[in-house]
């Protein structure tokens, strides 16, 4: 018996920032998730990073918090 797997990636966009003097730069690509990807059925899920913790959550309004 086979099974079909379906895996989503990230894709990249590129990310344009505000430098000091007003001006656009666009720097290296980031990485899009899809929230549905990051909280894969949960409505929140806690994200190590750099030695902290922190919690993303879905409100029921449909927005998301991140919180230490």
């Amino acid at each position: 018996m086979s099974s079909t797997r379906h895996e989503q990636t990230a894709s990249l966009a590129p990310v344009a920032r505000k430098t000091g003097d007003d001006m656009p730069t666009t720097l290296t690509a980031a990485a899009v998730l899809d929230s549905q990807q990051v909280l894969q059925g949960h409505q929140a899920v806690t994200i190590a990073h750099n030695g902290n913790l922190y919690r993303l959550q879905a409100t029921r309004q449909g927005k998301l918090i991140l919180t230490k």
